[in-house]
């Protein structure tokens, strides 16, 4: 009897580091399956952020750099203008990228730069302990926030989708969820999306991933999904923000 599910050439067969519950092992599942899809792992290269998804190099099979704490879009840049026959994408979490790699995002966007970013939002600073994201909800506990976000004196969460689609620079720009199977088809397809438009050299690309985060935000797995499913998805809406001509 054959196998109809394997691991992805693209993808390591190492034991992550990644808390129960956590989306981010299903986020890498669909970016290797995008690279063996279109046949591009011997000529990609990946760039890892600072937050939960640092040891991204040690679960992809295929190139990666380490970036200073959200400054990957600068080094995509500097690589893809050096070598531009190669793939380069940027995996990298809401602190890193919508705080302090806002600049770099923003430029790297608004110059029409020819990479990936795979962003994912789970609300939250991870890896350093629970923090007030950009992306955290009003009302919603961290560490910083013990008795909720105040967005009187915050701010409303960033909607960076929504945000880098309002630039005039072309480019394909989605956000995604991965909290049921038919929301993980459709991210695929996305991620898919995305590579493909780098192959064409047509546009900078960003991928927007609604995901979970159920030890910082003190919950179980499961009730971790259907948390995000009612207050992360009305606010931040699914869907393609941009598409190039």
């Amino acid at each position: 009897m054959g196998k109809t599910f394997t691991t992805p050439n693209a993808l390591s067969k190492t034991h992550t580091h990644y808390c129960p519950g956590c989306t981010h092992g299903i986020v890498h599942r669909l970016v290797a399956d995008a690279i063996d899809e279109l046949g591009i792992q011997g000529k990609t290269v990946g760039i890892a952020p600072v937050g939960c998804a640092v040891l991204a190099y040690n679960y992809f099979d295929c190139d990666f750099q380490e970036a200073a704490h959200g400054r990957a879009p600068a080094m995509a840049t500097g690589i893809k203008r050096v070598r531009p026959d190669l793939m380069v994408f940027t995996y990298q979490g809401d602190g890193d990228l919508a705080s302090i790699g806002m600049g770099e995002i923003i430029h790297a966007a608004n110059r029409g730069e020819k990479f990936t970013t795979i962003f994912i939002n789970n609300a939250i600073y991870g890896m350093t302990g629970g923090q007030m994201a950009p992306t955290t909800m009003g009302g919603q506990r961290a560490t910083t926030a013990p008795a909720g976000r105040n967005t009187a004196d915050t701010g409303m969460p960033l909607r960076m989708a929504n945000l880098l689609a309002e630039l005039v620079t072309p480019g394909y720009i989605t956000r995604q969820a991965v909290l049921k199977p038919q929301q993980v088809n459709k991210a695929k397809k996305a991620i898919k999306q995305a590579f493909q438009y780098q192959m064409e050299d047509k546009c900078f690309s960003f991928v927007e991933v609604v995901s979970t985060c159920p030890t910082n935000w003190g919950m179980t797995p499961l009730d971790a999904l259907k948390w995000a499913e009612d207050t992360l998805l009305p606010y931040y809406e699914l869907g393609d923000y941009k598409v190039p001509e």
